[in-house]
């Protein structure tokens, strides 16, 4: 990182991590609705000045057709490119699952080997905007179930910035989760090609009384309950995930060594969610040794409310959070 105090927001971070990566290789590209300057560079802005710079040929704005974004860049990929396709929000992933699940992920292993599938999959998602239920849910643990498949979903410019080159630069098909809420969300610019490795979790603060697990929006919400809670005299450890497969089990395997209770949180409804994978891989590694039992945060089984009220309700915010953690301390 660099030691200046330079901002940049999240939607700077992306644009500047995909203009990197495109002048640092001319195998790299992007597709999918509306990317393209004439469209007006992405339905948030994103990718505004990529098509400009590059050309229509390495920014190409698809029709309505989420299957054939995600299959050219599966044939593009195969035949030596680096494809960067965006499905607009991730509630339309669905309409791809076929060739995300089927093909992209799997090509390596029915080809022994023979082929790889380097691609990045842009979506974003997210509640806040009254936008419903078609358009806001977070899928991120049926991708993460997908043999094959990569998921990130980072919550700084920085990590965006550096998932981002990562993601690209890897030989596997990687899903590369936005939130609708966060593209304006500022902090430190990441230094020129910087990387974060899939996989590896940040501390975003270190506590003894409990672990405190999140990514992707979220980490904000929890921020603010850790900072409420210290004030109260509680000591919490604060875990960005960042990569959501594969997961850095050894760092919170070694936070809850150390504080002997774990709270996992995110915006996914909670039933059959990341937060269960976690929990059940540090129950059976600390069983016994846990001094309560393992809490899971989540959204509610329900689709995603339009009501402004309801809607506000439905996703774990940092007053829930902290609440939940001064009853599991009693």
């Amino acid at each position: 990182m660099s030691g200046d105090k330079a901002q940049m927001s999240v939607g700077q971070a992306i644009n500047a991590a995909l203009a990197d990566a495109m002048a640092a290789d001319d195998k790299v590209f992007i597709i999918g609705e509306d990317v393209a300057d004439l469209e007006g560079g992405g339905v948030l802005g994103v990718t505004t000045g990529l098509s400009t710079r590059f050309g229509d040929d390495r920014v190409m704005s698809t029709p309505i057709s989420e299957q054939a974004i995600i299959g050219a860049a599966i044939g593009a990929s195969l035949a030596g490119y680096k494809p960067v396709p965006e499905i607009m929000l991730m509630n339309f992933t669905t309409v791809a699952m076929d060739m995300i699940v089927n093909h992209a992920a799997k090509l390596r292993y029915m080809s022994g080997g023979q082929t790889n599938v380097p691609i990045t999959i842009r979506t974003m998602t997210g509640a806040g905007f009254g936008t419903g239920g078609q358009h806001t849910d977070y899928w991120e643990s049926w991708f993460a179930h997908t043999p094959g498949m990569k998921v990130v979903a980072p919550s700084t410019p920085a990590d965006f910035y550096g998932l981002m080159r990562t993601c690209i630069d890897d030989e596997d098909p990687c899903l590369f989760i936005e939130n609708l809420t966060m593209y304006g969300k500022t902090g430190p610019a990441p230094a020129p090609d910087h990387r974060v490795p899939i996989g590896k979790a940040a501390i975003v603060q270190e506590g003894t009384d409990l672990t405190l697990v999140t990514y992707s929006r979220i980490r904000y919400e929890a921020e603010a309950a850790v900072d409420e809670l210290r004030a109260q005299g509680i000591s919490v450890e604060l875990i960005d995930l960042r990569t959501i497969a594969p997961w850095d089990k050894e760092t919170i395997l070694t936070s809850v060594s150390k504080t002997g209770r774990l709270m996992i949180v995110h915006e996914a409804v909670t039933e059959f969610g990341v937060g269960a994978e976690i929990a059940a891989v540090v129950s059976e590694a600390h069983f016994g040794r846990l001094k309560s039992p393992i809490v899971r945060m989540g959204g509610n089984k329900s689709p995603v409310p339009v009501s402004k009220p309801l809607e506000a309700a439905h996703a774990p915010n940092a007053e829930r959070i902290a609440a939940k953690i001064k009853q599991i301390l009693g």
